[in-house]
C-alpha cells in the first residue's frame, strides 16, 4: 500500500471511525511494506499455542490440519503475541489543544494512538485505552478480539481535551494486569502545573511492564519561531502572558532545553522510555519505536 497518508490528516477524515482507521491502515502497511520482512515481528514468530479461532480473526492463521482432526478452528500464536497487552493513556487536558497547521495535539495523538493500536491488533495483541482529564475518565480494557478495534477508535475520537490534568487521579494500580507482560504507552505533552504528570508516570512503573512516554510538541514550542510582540494564553488556566518574540527566544529555549532533559533523566532514572515526537515529524518514526520496544519483550 502506498504510504502516503498527509492528505488525509485533516479533521473531517479523522474524526470518524472509518476515516481514521483508513489512516492507521496506510500509515502501517506503508511502514511495515518499506522495511525488509525479516524484521517484522508478530506471526512469524516462533510458534507458541494455539488459540480457538475468533470472529475477525486472519483465516490465513488458521491451522487447518488440526481443524481437519478436530472439526475445531484454531489460530496458530507466536511467543511475542501471546502475553503481552498494549496500553495507550492518553492525556486529555487542555493544553492538548495547542494547534500548528491544521491539527493539533490532541489530532496528532489520536492518529499516533490508532495507528499503533491497528499494528498491535496486527501483531494479536490485546489493545487497551485509557484517558484522563478533570471532567473525564476513559477506561477500556485491553482486549484481543479483532472487533475491538473499532469501539476502541470510537472512544478514541469522542475524547474532548478539558480542564487540567486531576490532581487525584485513579489509582495506577487499576492500569496492571500483573499475571501479563505490559507494554504501557502514556502520549502527553508533559504540561504540568507542579509534579502531577512526572508522578503519575513514575507510579506507572512495575517490574512487569514496559512503559513509554511519547512526548508530544510543535515545531513552534521547540523553535519559538515567532514575530513580533505576542500574547501567548495557557490553554488551561487562560492566563495571558504579552512579549516580545525576539527578546524572549534565548531564555525560551534555554529553559526548554533544561526542562526536557530534566524530565528526560528522571523517566530514565525510574526506568521509563522517552521519546519526544515533534507533530510534523513522520508518524513512522512513532511505529519504528514501537516496535523496538516490542521486540525487546520477546
Amino acid at each position: 500500500m502506498k504510504q502516503d497518508y498527509h492528505q488525509l490528516l485533516k479533521p473531517e477524515i479523522i474524526h470518524t471511525v472509518s476515516g481514521l482507521s483508513l489512516v492507521a491502515k496506510i500509515i502501517v502497511e506503508g511502514y511495515l511494506n518499506g522495511i525488509n520482512h525479516s524484521t517484522r515481528i508478530g506471526y512469524g514468530m516462533e510458534f507458541s499455542q494455539y488459540r480457538p479461532y475468533e470472529i475477525g480473526d486472519d483465516l490465513r492463521l488458521l491451522d487447518w490440519k488440526m481443524a481437519a482432526r478436530s472439526g475445531r478452528y484454531y489460530i496458530k500464536q507466536s511467543e511475542i503475541e501471546t502475553n503481552v497487552s498494549v496500553k495507550f493513556i492518553l492525556d486529555a487536558s487542555k493544553s492538548m489543544l495547542h494547534k500548528e497547521d491544521e491539527l493539533n495535539k490532541m489530532d496528532y495523538a489520536k492518529i499516533l494512538i490508532a495507528s499503533l493500536s491497528y499494528l498491535a491488533k496486527k501483531q494479536g495483541d490485546a489493545v487497551g485505552l485509557f484517558a484522563l482529564n478533570e471532567d473525564e475518565l476513559v477506561s477500556l480494557q485491553p482486549k484481543i478480539q479483532k472487533q475491538y478495534f473499532n469501539r476502541l477508535l470510537s472512544e478514541l475520537i469522542a475524547i474532548q481535551p478539558e480542564g487540567k490534568w486531576p490532581v487525584d487521579t485513579i489509582n495506577s494500580d487499576k492500569l496492571h494486569d500483573r499475571a501479563h507482560k505490559e507494554l504501557v504507552f502514556f502520549v502527553t505533552d508533559l504540561y504540568e502545573h507542579e509534579k502531577e504528570l512526572t508522578q503519575f508516570i513514575k507510579r506507572l512503573k512495575t517490574t512487569k511492564n514496559e512503559v513509554v512516554v511519547l512526548h508530544l510538541l510543535g515545531k513552534n514550542e521547540l523553535d519559538f519561531d515567532y514575530k513580533g510582540v505576542l500574547t501567548f494564553e495557557d490553554l488551561e488556566t487562560g492566563v495571558q502572558l504579552k512579549v516580545d518574540a525576539k527578546e524572549a527566544k534565548k531564555a525560551y529555549l534555554e529553559k526548554s532545553k533544561i526542562a526536557i532533559e530534566k524530565t528526560k533523566n528522571f523517566l530514565f532514572q525510574n526506568n521509563i522510555n522517552y521519546h519526544l515526537f515533534q507533530l510534523d515529524a513522520p508518524i513512522n518514526e512513532a511505529i519504528k519505536f514501537y516496535i523496538d520496544k516490542r521486540t525487546k519483550m520477546r
